[in-house]
C-alpha cells in the first residue's frame, strides 16, 4: 500500500476480537514492518524493486521470525505499551509467531493485490494475486475497518471493565463469606 497506515485498520479488526490467540501489537507491527522495504529503497535510492523480496510469503515469513524474536525478547515492552491502551497482555512464543506469519501473510495479500512487481510466490514468477480486487474496492476495506477498529476498541474496553467488575465482585463476595 502507498500509505503503510492503511494496514492498521485490517490488523486491528483481526486481532482484537482474536487477541486470545494473536500477540495485538506483534500482529499490527508485523503489518507493517515489511514495509521498511521501499522506505529503505526509497531512502537510499537503491536500484532494487519497491516490494521485492520482503513482500514474498517465504521470505516475508523468514523476516516475521526474526521481527518475532526481538519481539519476545522486547515482550517486556509490549506489556507495558498494552497497560497504556488498556488491553490486556498475555502473550507466549506459539502466540507471537503465528501472530507474525499473519501479520506477514495479511501484508503480502493486500500489496500483491496492488503492485504488479511483486512475486508473492518467489521463487516462482509472476503475481497471480494482481487486481483481484478493485483499487479503490481494497482501500475502503482498508477504510471501513480503520473505521470499525476505532469502535471496536473502546466497546472491547468497555466490555473488559465490565467483566473485571463482576469478577472482583465475585471475588470480593466469596471473600466476605
Amino acid at each position: 500500500m502507498p500509505f503503510t497506515p492503511y494496514h492498521f485498520g485490517p490488523s486491528a479488526c483481526i486481532a482484537l476480537p482474536l487477541n486470545k490467540h494473536i500477540d495485538i501489537p506483534v500482529f499490527i507491527l508485523a503489518n507493517v514492518i515489511v514495509d521498511l522495504e521501499p522506505l529503505v529503497v526509497i531512502l537510499f535510492g537503491l536500484n532494487y524493486p519497491l516490494h521485492g523480496l520482503c513482500h514474498t510469503f517465504l521470505i516475508g515469513t523468514a523476516l516475521g521470525l526474526a521481527w518475532g524474536l526481538l519481539a519476545y525478547l522486547t515482550r517486556n515492552f509490549f506489556k507495558w505499551w498494552m497497560q497504556l491502551f488498556h488491553l490486556p497482555y498475555q502473550t507466549g512464543k506459539g502466540k507471537m509467531v503465528l501472530s507474525v506469519i499473519l501479520g506477514i501473510w495479511l501484508h503480502v495479500l493486500f500489496d500483491a493485490n496492488l503492485y504488479n512487481e511483486m512475486r508473492p510466490f518467489w521463487p516462482l514468477a509472476g503475481n497471480p494475486l494482481y487486481r483481484t480486487i478493485s483499487y479503490s474496492a481494497l482501500y475502503s476495506v482498508c477504510e471501513i475497518s480503520f473505521i470499525a477498529a476505532v469502535v471496536i476498541y473502546p466497546a472491547w474496553i468497555y466490555s473488559l471493565h465490565k467483566k473485571q467488575k463482576a469478577e472482583a465482585k465475585v471475588k470480593r463476595n466469596n471473600q466476605s463469606k
